[in-house]
């Protein structure tokens, strides 16, 4: 048995105390899989990419990574504390 915490399926870092789910494929658009965020984390994908997007092209972990906005973002909380919380942008 591992005592390390869960980690994030967005940027890698140990999950705090708020966890949220993410579906992989929009729930909306018929995906049931889900995997462990941050909110921050959570909130960032759906800031950034629309339900459509990530049904077609952003399905994995490393699609969402890739993404030149998202890697920003992944850059920027890299060092953050676990339950570190701020505004997210919308989309234009």
């Amino acid at each position: 048995m591992s005592d390390a915490a869960p980690l994030c399926f967005l940027c890698g870092r140990p999950l705090g105390r708020r966890i949220e789910w993410h579906h992989v494929i929009p729930k909306s658009r018929g995906g049931r899989d889900t995997e462990p965020v941050h909110p921050i984390c959570h909130r960032t994908i759906h800031a950034t990419l629309s339900n459509k997007q990530l049904e077609r092209e952003f399905s994995s972990a490393e699609t969402l990574r890739a993404h030149p906005e998202i890697a920003t973002f992944l850059g920027w909380v890299a060092n953050k504390h676990p339950d570190f919380q701020a505004p997210t942008r919308r989309r234009a």
